[in-house]
């Protein structure tokens, strides 16, 4: 549900809001989001309106760029108009709603999440028998030697990919691989395993793979990675396929969601392999218990790589090393 408000002192603002929070636990990010838009500065100053993990964000829309896309005010006018849109899982316009109608905005809400069924799959394969136990164990003990690095999630910022900090956002630690016969062996693996079972999935041919880490989701901090994309900067628009290879299993929590196909998670045994479409959203669920370690290449193509060789000028100091 995005709630295009202008100004949360707004006529019929208030009202509209209080009925749309009445409420407030059906945004929990699983079966719905809500997402707040404000153009005045002064609804985050004076503390008018507070996002609260999962489920309610509210977004200042200063250049009022998000308000134009979708409608709610024009560049050549003053004029805001606010009112309710509500997307589907697929994040298809379903409905939209002027403020006396915010009724009818949460009945749609209601009915599209009756009709989501946990059991819809999402366009993933799930691959066993990846790596063996003795190869995940090596790279446990890899992470446990060195400890991990807080790992940031990238962002276009003034025309350049950076890595950004964010707890809510991400809580995850990495250890970068640094043994080249290791890496090597391990992209042997991929190649072994994956290439094939992906030409024959996807009628791609993934001759390249990118990035050698160990991450590791720890429950005492809550590890996480919220619903995100992994292709959508200019670093990172090269990627194709991401993998996720789970290396233990001693662990609560940690599993993939693509909330765009459901509430179903995928959680491979360790070894096994989830593949997916960088293009889909996909979150890593909190750990609640113990630590839930993967594996966690990217993998694309020839043409993809030449993308990459001309994105480069577009990273941000550091990335491009860490990137790997």
């Amino acid at each position: 549900m995005l709630f295009f408000m202008g100004s949360a002192t707004g006529n019929g603002i208030e009202a509209a809001r209080d009925l749309l929070m009445a409420d407030a636990d059906r945004f929990d990010d699983s079966r719905c989001s809500f997402f707040g838009i404000t153009i005045d500065t002064d609804d985050h100053v004076a503390g008018r309106v507070k996002t609260r993990l999962p489920g309610i964000r509210y977004i200042l829309d200063s250049d009022r760029a998000v308000s134009q896309a979708y409608g709610a005010c024009s560049p050549d006018s003053d004029h805001y108009e606010p009112y309710i849109i509500v997307l589907d899982r697929q994040l298809r316009v379903a409905g939209r709603y002027h403020l006396p109608d915010a009724g009818k905005a949460l009945a749609l809400i209601d009915r599209l999440t009756r009709e989501g069924k946990p059991e819809d799959w999402a366009p993933v394969l799930s691959v066993p028998r990846v790596f063996d136990r003795a190869t995940c164990q090596r790279l446990i003990d890899l992470y446990e030697a060195e400890g991990g690095r807080d790992s940031g999630f990238m962002r276009e910022v003034d025309g350049k990919t950076v890595s950004v900090i964010d707890h809510g956002h991400k809580r995850r630690s990495d250890v970068t691989i640094r043994d080249e016969a290791f890496c090597r062996a391990l992209s042997a693996r991929v190649n072994h395993c994956l290439r094939p079972v992906i030409q024959r999935a996807f009628n791609f041919d993934a001759t390249r793979m990118e990035r050698y880490i160990v991450a590791c989701y720890d429950a005492s901090v809550a590890g996480h990675f919220r619903a995100h994309r992994d292709n959508t900067t200019m670093g990172t628009a090269h990627r194709r396929f991401a993998v996720t290879i789970n290396l233990n299993d001693d662990f609560d929590g940690g599993e993939l969601r693509f909330p765009e196909f459901g509430t179903r998670t995928y959680r491979p045994a360790p070894g096994g392999a989830i593949v997916f479409g960088c293009g889909l959203l996909h979150e890593a669920t909190p750990v609640t218990r113990g630590r839930r370690y993967a594996f966690l290449p990217f993998l694309y193509d020839d043409e993809a790589a030449a993308q990459r060789e001309a994105n480069n000028q577009y990273l941000g100091e550091g990335v491009g090393a860490y990137r790997q």
